[in-house]
């Protein structure tokens, strides 16, 4: 078929840890037919949770792409990981989704994690149905998960059941758009009474009508609500108990009915993304790939853009769970996965880079951790194990420091350090623990002022540069530019100079990476005999340390917004605990008897905090916590990183190190 895939969906799944995502996953494939039997999380034998990690834990850690047909049309679907420390997962997951299904647990509500995501999928306006599970739990009720949504995610979530009965009496739910409302039993009049008054708010004529108290059809308040989901402007609201296997066939209806068909035309021009990498003992690396525009063939030269390089496919294979097939093309509009891509890594472009969408940064790693391995002979295998870990997840940002022989990670949290520990141990047979962790954190500028470096000794070589170097609002990051003339310096060279500043910034003063910041190349001067093109490599980091020492650097750490909930006799110790770790925070809400807190707090104070709160609360107080930004320290505050390699500051010495390593290279 060419054209567009309208018997197609493309839909994420995701929630906050627990909430019953892989057994609602498990749920569709079994009642789909694509599975005989359930599996189960508690006893580790469901399909997307492959890992051995995965299934001793229960959690799951990487996204898993499954398959299935319901009524005629395909979903593909993207099982998300839902604890925190796996976020950069569901960050690259979600670029490549159609729609969303968000998972609430309904005694839990709302978490951290819900808001993190609900966040990035209105920022990238992907459209989003959300179910309510475990309504068969003790503690269910579905009044005060319905106004929680409306509060803390979107005012526009729209009932479209009314769930009957709830805990031990929890039948399943009625359908309030499935038949005309005279026909529907009494009791859902207050669901019937919201649906109607939130759709009718995003159309004109239905207000109206709705104001003059004309009754409106079904098929209108439909139609409206579809346009409304596929405008982002509206989220309907299932009910159902995913272990009981109550609400999921009605979930994977309104999938097929309200989330949108991929666009993409077979004939365009290739156009897509990898979002995804894993090793297969047999194909070696697998690529997963969402194709936007254009088909690839096995055995076809694709263009990687990012790159900028030609690699050929050996064979395209659908992937379902744990099996798959060699299907030889993938169209656009689809997922599949690739083989033949060695050199390829996350978030690669290939094809054009026309209609693929911008990713959403969600995961910031916040903490970096020393690996240590039991003896000299396991140090190579380590390194490697941890470079093919990192091309997996790219936020590992792995640190190799030769001279010193360590390895440094950048991670999430603990969990992500106890599954690295797992997978070391059963993918790669190695042994390996970490260090205490400690926070990342960043300097920036805290003057204006210049940086200046003549760099003409030792001969031959001719690089002169002044920087003028400014602070830049928070979260900002580096903004650079030069009004450097060519004829003063050839275009060239400013190019190795654009792309040798933010090299300069990883380490500032104090060691830490320099953001929030302008530089401006002022001046700059080269010579027609004596310069030679790696002049600027070299002259470049010492301009931008000039410019640093004379004007010094502040110190950034991480902030948490926070939200606390605790029983109110714990209130009074727990605001001074927040004192002491420096927290700023709003006055306490108090509601049935339990008291919330909302703040900010610094990264630095709260590493052992969940773990403190437990024990002070009688395990009864609950915390969410997501990244805030970072902001400026105390000035009691001092923080010093260990710098790899020579100071541009010493100059000589730099010159010499720098010359050295660009000659043996």
């Amino acid at each position: 078929m060419s054209g567009q895939q309208t018997n197609l969906r493309n839909v994420g799944i995701f929630a906050h840890v627990d909430a019953g995502k892989t057994t609602t996953t498990e749920q569709m494939l079994y009642l789909s037919g694509h599975i005989r039997a359930l599996g189960s999380v508690d006893s580790g034998t469901t399909q997307t949770d492959s890992l051995d990690v995965e299934r001793e834990r229960g959690i799951s850690v990487r996204a898993a792409v499954t398959r299935f047909q319901w009524k005629n049309t395909t979903i593909n679907l993207v099982d998300t990981p839902g604890h925190v420390d796996f976020l950069s997962e569901v960050e690259r997951s979600l670029r490549v989704m159609d729609g969303a299904v968000l998972i609430l647990s309904v005694v839990e509500g709302v978490q951290a994690q819900t808001e993190v995501i609900w966040q990035a999928l209105r920022e990238l306006s992907i459209p989003t149905l959300i179910y309510v599970n475990k309504m068969d739990r003790i503690g269910a009720d579905a009044s005060v998960v319905l106004s929680q949504i409306q509060r803390f995610l979107s005012p526009h979530a729209v009932p479209i059941q009314a769930p009957n009965g709830a805990e031990a009496a929890f039948l399943g739910s009625e359908e309030l758009l499935g038949q005309a409302a005279d026909s529907l039993p009494a009791w859902t009049a207050p669901y019937r009474q919201m649906l109607a008054e939130l759709v009718a708010e995003q159309d004109e004529a239905l207000m109206n009508k709705y104001i003059d108290e004309v009754p409106l059809s079904k098929e209108e308040l439909d139609d409206a609500l579809l346009s409304g989901v596929h405008q982002s402007a509206l989220f309907p609201v299932l009910f159902g108990a995913s272990g009981r296997g109550i609400g999921v066939s009605q979930l994977m209806d309104a999938v097929i009915h309200y989330l949108p068909s991929p666009g993409g035309l077979e004939e365009a021009p290739v156009a897509g993304v990898i979002f995804k990498m894993e090793r297969d003992p047999i194909m070696g690396k697998i690529a997963y790939v969402r194709l936007y525009e254009g088909a690839i063939h096995n055995r076809d030269l694709v263009h990687n853009v990012t790159r900028d390089m030609q690699d050929k496919v050996t064979q395209i294979r659908r992937v379902h769970g744990q099996k798959t097939e060699d299907i030889g093309v993938l169209k656009a509009g689809d997922i599949a996965a690739v083989c033949g891509w060695s050199r390829a890594r996350i978030g690669d472009i290939v094809g054009s880079p026309e209609g693929v969408p911008g990713e959403k940064r969600l995961a910031v790693p916040l903490l970096t951790v020393q690996v240590q391995w039991r003896n000299a002979a396991e140090y190579p295998a380590v390194v490697a194990a941890f470079q093919e870990l990192a091309d997996e997840d790219p936020l590992l940002d792995l640190q190799w420091l030769q001279e010193e022989r360590e390895l440094h990670l950048k991670v999430m949290g603990p969990i992500q350090m106890e599954v690295l520990t797992s997978i070391l141990k059963g993918r790669f047979g190695l042994d390996v623990t970490f260090g205490a962790p400690s926070v990342i954190y960043k300097e920036t500028p805290a003057v204006t002022g210049e940086g200046f470096i003549a760099y003409t000794m030792p001969k031959p070589c001719w690089a002169i540069l002044r920087f003028l170097i400014e602070p830049g609002e928070r979260g900002s990051g580096l903004t650079y530019k030069t009004i450097v003339r060519g004829e003063q310096l050839l275009d060239s060279y400013q190019n190795e100079v654009a792309r040798r500043v933010p090299e300069a910034l990883q380490q500032g003063l104090l060691g830490w990476e320099v953001t929030d910041l302008k530089v401006t190349l002022v001046e700059g001067e080269h010579h027609v005999w004596h310069t030679h093109p790696l002049d600027f490599v070299i002259a470049t980091p010492m301009g931008i340390m000039n410019g640093l020492a004379n004007i010094g650097t502040k110190l950034l750490e991480p902030m948490l917004r926070f939200r606390l909930s605790i029983p109110e006799e714990y209130g009074g110790k727990l605001m001074n605990e927040l004192i002491v770790m420096r927290g700023e925070f709003e006055a306490p809400i108090v509601r049935q008897e339990r008291m919330e807190i909302e703040g900010l707090l610094p990264v630095a104070t709260t590493l052992d905090f969940p773990a403190r709160l437990g024990s002070m609360t009688k395990g009864r107080g609950t915390l969410s916590t997501f990244f805030s930004g970072y902001r400026e320290c105390p000035s009691d505050v001092h923080v010093e990183r260990q710098r790899r390699g020579v100071n541009p500051l010493d100059q000589s010495k730099y010159i010499l190190a720098v010359r050295n390593a660009l000659t043996q290279h």
